[in-house]
């Protein structure tokens, strides 16, 4: 797809990436959720502290598109964790364009944890800034900073946000 060249299209672009984006999460199909990345992409989860000092330390931190597919490997072979769903809840987009065919994006999100007991509860807020590349068929994720907005973490981090 490339770039469109009028910013409200680009920004319908992003905001559908997005979204897609949850539901894959949200809907637990994890294995598709590595191919919203470019082959060369980073994503990190990290705290707002960290992020705005500029301090590489993330919760997790992955610099390619192998790494992501690892990630769900594990989740689904090796890890041990509670079972879990999330709902997020993400807001509509702040875009600008960035260089050649990237898009540079920044959106609010909330993510609703739902415990294999039903239980729900407020597990994340925070803000994504991303970094969409628009030189492929479908607009993907160069990068993806998950900034959290507490700095407590729950242990219970397994699942991507």
């Amino acid at each position: 797809m490339a770039l469109p060249a009028d910013e409200t299209a680009a920004g319908v672009a992003v905001s559908n990436l997005l979204a897609d984006y949850a539901a894959c999460i949200d809907t637990d199909a994890l294995e598709r959720w590595p191919d919203f990345f470019t082959e060369g992409c980073v994503y990190r989860i990290t705290s707002a502290f960290n992020y705005a000092r500029n301090l590489p330390i993330g919760v997790i931190h992955a610099e390619n598109r192998r790494m992501l597919h690892d990630r769900v490997a594990a989740l689904r072979k090796a890890n041990i964790y509670e079972k879990q769903g999330y709902r997020h809840i993400v807001s509509v987009p702040r875009t600008r364009r960035g260089a050649g065919a990237i898009v540079e994006s920044e959106a609010g999100f909330l993510v609703v944890r739902i415990t294999g007991e039903g239980e729900t509860d407020l597990f994340a807020t925070g803000r994504y800034v991303d970094r969409i590349d628009f030189t492929g068929e479908t607009p993907r994720f160069a990068s993806k900073i998950v900034v959290l907005d507490s700095e407590k973490i729950d242990t219970l981090l397994a699942i991507p946000l």
